[in-house]
């Protein structure tokens, strides 16, 4: 947590500032620590041990903007370090659209704990976090004679953060994450094929955080790979597993920025409220959910967050329009990013959803790929497994799937109901229609 000597700290940065030649200013101060032990063949590997802490002054000068950070947190130093930093922001060119938040739009407190910090994080022994990442690692060793190699890690962190600004706001936060990791590679024989897998898990809580299994699950993905090959192009129904299905969502979200819309390079520029997927897209974001990563009461400028429906059955209901692209647009901010997305859930998991597929293709991994902001059109190599009878059977790989983000999610035929906790964006796995895949 930030102290209460760090937080006079950064009032006085700021009032050194406005002395100074800033009409405004905001003034962050931030630190925290990580860790991480990584394993190869039940060897260490790798120790890394890090911890941070500093100040970023945001300067508003005459119609100009810039921001200065810095470690060295020393009344003397920093004195020098905004006063050359005011004086550099004269230079920059005026830009009227830099403002700060206006007032009404701030959090002012009087939310209930969202949970985010373990207090025992300072208490876990370092021979603990090297033990549980031993344990993944030993979860795959000697299980397969096919194994390459193994590793695996544990990682932590914990981060804080105290943002005052010079029209009224002051908040602070503190999260604390966990996670770990386990990975394989294994030679298939007869072949030069190394498939290769991993899984893992995440949580803002020591204690709920998933310590077992995770080395067998990975080495159960990394089998299951086990003579991919293409299959034949065409229009298949697919369904995309919760490991992926966030990242096909990820255009889709970018194009809703208020930086694409204002520089034009969305496909979603002039489509507010208009249908622009199938019904069976409905997209919230729910800021205020307690111990789930991505839980917020303000966003990165101290505007309040809120419960902001994204789409409504296939229609489009917000944009994500910080202070900034605000001004240009001459229109109204909503919020800088999204916090936690959620969907309604259906009743399979990612098997349901295959059982009711006669033939298509289930997707366990994107392979590199790209998507046109400004179109839509998009193109990603995948892999997984073809589908028949309701069953996954033959592994693929090598194959492409291409199409146009609208058009796919106007394809969006089913969700399931197996979104990872772990995640901000809790996402499921996803049926869609007539997807096309170039293989053979």
């Amino acid at each position: 947590m930030i102290t209460n000597e760090k937080k006079k700290l950064a009032q006085w940065a700021m009032e050194f500032a406005l002395k100074n030649g800033c009409q405004a200013s905001r003034i962050i101060i931030y630190g925290g620590t990580n860790s991480s032990f990584e394993i190869r063949d039940m060897k260490i590997d790798r120790l890394t041990q890090a911890s941070e802490s500093g100040m970023t002054i945001q300067c508003f000068v005459d119609g100009r903007y810039a921001s200065f950070s810095t470690n060295r947190l020393e009344k003397e130093e920093l004195e020098k370090f905004i006063a050359d930093g005011i004086a550099s922001t004269r230079y920059l060119a005026e830009d009227k659209a830099r403002t700060l938040p206006d007032p009404s739009l701030y959090y002012r407190g009087g939310g209930a704990d969202l949970q985010l910090l373990d207090q025992r994080f300072d208490s876990i022994r370092p021979d603990d976090k090297i033990a549980l990442a031993m344990q993944v690692c030993d979860e795959i060793m000697g299980k397969d004679s096919r194994i390459l190699s193994s590793t695996s890690s544990y990682s932590d962190q914990v981060s804080s953060r105290y943002m005052i600004a010079s029209n009224g706001f002051e908040g602070e936060t503190a999260n604390s994450s966990y996670s770990l990791l386990g990975g394989v590679s294994i030679k298939e024989e007869g072949s030069e094929a190394r498939p290769e897998s991993y899984w893992y898990d995440s949580s803002i809580f020591y204690d709920t955080l998933i310590k077992k299994g995770i080395g067998t699950k990975a080495l159960e993905r990394t089998i299951r790979k086990l003579g991919q090959k293409k299959t034949t192009s065409g229009k298949y129904r697919m369904v995309v597993d919760n490991m992926n299905s966030s990242r096909l969502l990820s255009p889709v979200i970018n194009a809703l920025y208020g930086s694409s819309i204002q520089q034009n390079n969305s496909f979603m520029l002039n489509k507010l409220s208009q249908k622009v997927a199938s019904h069976k897209l409905s997209l919230t974001d729910e800021p205020h959910t307690p111990q789930s990563p991505g839980a917020r009461y303000f966003d990165s400028e101290g505007i309040a967050t809120r419960r902001l429906p994204v789409f409504e059955e296939g229609v489009l209901r917000t944009y994500y329009i910080d202070v900034y692209n605000a001004n240009k647009l001459d229109t109204a901010p909503t919020i800088g990013s999204p916090s936690i997305l959620t969907m309604p859930l259906g009743d399979k998991d990612v098997d349901g959803l295959v059982s009711i597929v006669e033939k298509g293709i289930l997707v366990t991994g994107l392979n590199g790929g790209n998507c046109n902001s400004s179109t839509g059109d998009f193109s990603y190599g995948v892999e997984g497994f073809l589908i028949e009878n309701g069953k996954p059977a033959q592994p693929v790989s090598e194959m492409n799937i291409t199409g146009n983000m609208l058009t796919l999610w106007s394809n969006l035929a089913e969700a399931g109901k197996d979104t990872r906790r772990s995640s901000s964006w809790k996402i499921p796995s996803l049926l869609f229609d007539d997807v096309d895949f170039s293989g053979l």
